[in-house]
């Protein structure tokens, strides 16, 4: 399974830091965070995921066994 850990307001959204989840692409990832927690679902389009360290910007990205993803808001500041 995936590690899954949230940063910032994705966390506040997720209640909780990490989890891991069964989901094999990370398409499949976005669509059942958003199903399974709303608020979390309102934020994820806006969120970066990085899988083992590199950007995903397609859903077609595969989530192998123990990979570790990160979901990271936008961050303000300057």
């Amino acid at each position: 399974m995936a590690r899954v850990r949230y940063f910032a307001a994705a966390e506040e959204a997720a209640g909780l830091e990490e989890e891991s989840r069964p989901e094999t692409t990370i398409g499949a990832l976005r669509a059942a965070l958003a199903a399974e927690r709303p608020e979390l679902g309102a934020i994820l389009p806006k969120c970066s995921l990085l899988v083992a360290g590199l950007r995903a910007d397609s859903d077609d990205v595969p989530l192998a066994p123990d990979v570790l993803v990160d979901v990271l808001p936008p961050f303000a500041g300057g």
